[in-house]
Parts: C-alpha cells; structure tokens; sequence
C-alpha cells in the first residue's frame, strides 16, 4: 500500500467537507442522491471559464481530471460521473451538467489488496484507490461473450482506471496484476447504474 494515501485522503476529505453541495452528489460513497436531469441544463460557459474547462467536451473533462496528479487536484471543484452527465459544482455552490455521450458511459475501478472504500458514483476530484501507478490487465467481457476490453494499463494517481463502456450491456470486468486477479460485474443498462467500481479485490 503506498506510504501517501493516507495524508492525501486526510487532504481531499477536509477539501471536499467545504464543498456542501458536492457532497450531496454522493461522490465515493455508497448511497445514491438525486441529481438534475441531462436535459434540465446546460453547461455554464462562466463556470467552465472559471475552472480553466473552456472549450473542453465532457470527454476531455473526465480525462483531464481523472489523469490530474491528486496534489494538484483542484479543492473547489467536486465532479461526479453519472450514466447520463458529469455534474460539475464548486464552492461557491454554483452547479453545470455536461451531457455524456449517447453510446457510452465512463466507469472507474479502483482495484485493491487490503484497503477499499464504499462508492457509486465516481467523483473524479476526491475519490483515491490503493494501488496508484500500477500496471493492471484490464479484460471487459459481455454476457453474450464479447470482448470489449482487454488492454494493459497503468492505474491514474488517484488510484483508478477509468473506461468508456458501450451502454446497455451487462459485463464481467477482470483485472490482473502481479499475479493476483479480481472480477466485479459492471452495468450500463440503466440510468442509475454505479460508475465507481471499489469492490474489486485483487487475490
């Protein structure tokens, strides 16, 4: 387990206590909250200005965030990933929604040995895995036998490996590393499915 989770969680969880309304979104945790629909707003332009997102699509905001080194992870954004939208709010209690693309939906695994924690909806800002920096197998298997993923990849600072998944499917996701193996189902069929995935134990 890396020597630095701790005092980074300690850091992101202080940070993420100010931001009221993120934490109503649920990020990292294992309730479900209610969110505005996709279609009852549209992306601020001021608020992405704000947070130096101008010009990005949803695509490139998860990327930039999910990839960002967690020391330098932004204390007054808190961005949750959703099947239908990234709902973006900030301190300042101010929220904008960007529209998930059609056929796909974003869903992050936190592969872990010992230490995990609850979560459904992935927040790309606060949540932190056990194994950061680590060379993973990532196999996506259908039910009906199609291999959608099977890629080698290194997980993100924050301890996650996010993939764009096809939605309506039920899958198998299987990771392997340094000899151990871990499975967790993963669903894109309804529009309360998690995006966070926290029970993949590697053994």
């Amino acid at each position: 387990m890396p020597h630095s989770i701790e005092p980074r969680r300690r850091n992101l969880l202080v940070a993420a206590a100010v931001l009221a309304v993120g934490l109503a979104l649920t990020g990292c945790s294992a309730s479900e909250s209610a969110s505005p629909s996709a279609g009852d707003q549209s992306a601020d332009s001021a608020f992405l200005a704000a947070h130096d997102l101008t010009g990005l699509d949803v695509v490139q905001v998860i990327e930039r965030l999910d990839t960002m080194p967690v020391a330098e992870r932004p204390a007054d954004l808190f961005a949750s990933v959703r099947p239908d939208a990234l709902v973006l709010t900030d301190d300042q209690e101010r929220e904008t929604l960007l529209p998930m693309p059609s056929h796909e939906v974003y869903v992050s695994v936190a592969p872990y040995r010992e230490q995990t924690h609850d979560c459904y909806f992935h927040s790309l800002t606060t949540c932190l895995g056990e194994l950061d920096h680590a060379e993973v197998r990532v196999t996506l298997t259908s039910d009906d036998g199609e291999v959608l993923v099977d890629e080698v990849r290194q997980t993100f600072d924050n301890g996650f490996v996010g993939l764009w998944v096809p939605r309506g499917v039920e899958a198998t996701l299987t990771v392997e590393h340094d000899g151990q193996t871990g499975t967790a189902p993963v669903s894109t069929v309804n529009e309360d499915d998690p995006t966070c995935l926290t029970t993949l134990q590697l053994t």
